[in-house]
């Protein structure tokens, strides 16, 4: 008799769990929708009006002198897919940096990591010109570690001294790196499009060179997710469940550091993607990074399709993606800065 009456007890808590459940995979269903969405638009929609119809037939017959079949593969495609990759590097790094340090106000621009991969790149043009993106993104790696290591050295890990040092970090990187861009002609004409975060900045060949960079980072991510539940419940609490925090945090550094700077060599220096992504997420599925993370991988490629899309559609000439996702993330920042409530920090 207790048995039964200690199942029907339980019974309502699974059901909850189900639905619960569910209603996450439905949003990770409705995610990837978005996605997909957003490529077909991102490939149809420009300042160039190209039928969907005719779209797919640039993708699945092309034929050779078409201008909207050159328009298509030659642009439109590697752009598309320079936004997905830049996307999920952005939306997966700021995850880590937030659930890591557990700031709400983590972002790989925000802590200027993006900065100091940007300085990397141009120093590695101008300095030794290395102009190739698998000879860049070392560099990349390089000014993101030193970024990272000056503004938690300045930050001491608490979240407003770490936003306010990353501000400082990146307002003394970004003057520095554009006045030994413009010193260089070469390198000027090789990265004016990338340095003010166009995804026109970059083609197909630097996708293929890159997209490696962008899976093993997000494979770590994935990897660390369940690890950061732990860390959720503070360092001892991971501590007591049997997980490395010193393991973890380095593991982590490493991720942040490999996808940012991936993201930068292949979009230039983008900002606040990495902000707003994560918090969209823990909205819609709650603090589980288990289902935080892959919700990120999906949020951010739409997001920044979005941005892409948007700045294409301007009128008057194209906007920059980093401008677009700029604005559209800077409600995030003003509302986390402000003190409002975010889930799960």
């Amino acid at each position: 008799m207790q048995t039964l009456e200690a199942a029907a007890a339980l019974a309502p808590e699974r059901v909850a769990a189900s639905s619960g459940r569910g209603a996450r995979v439905a949003v990770l269903a409705g995610a990837t929708a978005l996605v997909l969405l957003g490529i077909v638009l991102s490939i149809a929609l420009g300042v160039r009006e190209v039928a969907i119809g005719e779209a797919w037939r640039a993708l699945t017959d092309p034929v050779a002198g078409n201008v909207d079949h050159g328009v298509i593969r030659g642009q439109r495609v590697p752009r598309t897919v320079i936004a997905l990759l830049a996307g999920v590097a952005l939306a997966l790094a700021g995850v880590l940096a937030q659930g890591v340090t557990r700031n709400p106000l983590a972002d790989p621009g925000l802590l200027g990591l993006n900065a100091g991969a940007s300085l990397g790149i141009v120093v590695a043009a101008t300095a030794f010109g290395v102009l190739s993106p698998l000879g860049a993104i070392w560099f990349a790696f390089a000014g993101a570690a030193v970024a990272a290591v000056v503004v938690f050295a300045v930050g001491h890990g608490r979240p407003v001294q770490l936003a306010l040092a990353g501000a400082t970090v990146t307002a003394l990187i970004s003057p520095i790196t554009t006045l030994v861009l413009f010193r260089d002609v070469d390198a000027v004409n090789s990265l004016r499009y990338w340095a003010v975060g166009a995804l026109t900045g970059r083609d197909a060949d630097a996708v293929s060179v890159l997209w490696p960079f962008v899976v093993f980072g997000a494979v770590l991510a994935f990897f660390l997710a369940h690890r950061l539940n732990g860390l959720a419940l503070g360092d001892d609490v991971a501590s007591a469940l049997g997980q490395g925090v010193g393991t973890t945090r380095a593991l982590a550094a490493v991720a942040i550091i490999c996808l940012a700077g991936a993201a930068t060599a292949l979009a230039g220096p983008i900002a606040l993607v990495g902000l707003a992504v994560p918090h969209a997420a823990r909205r819609l599925v709650g603090t589980d990074y288990r289902w935080v993370v892959p919700l990120c991988a999906l949020l951010g490629p739409v997001m920044l399709m979005a941005a892409d899309i948007i700045g294409r559609l301007v009128k008057s000439d194209e906007l920059e993606a980093g401008v677009v996702a700029a604005i559209i993330g800077a409600p995030v920042l003003i509302a986390v800065a402000r003190g409002r409530r975010v889930a799960g920090l």
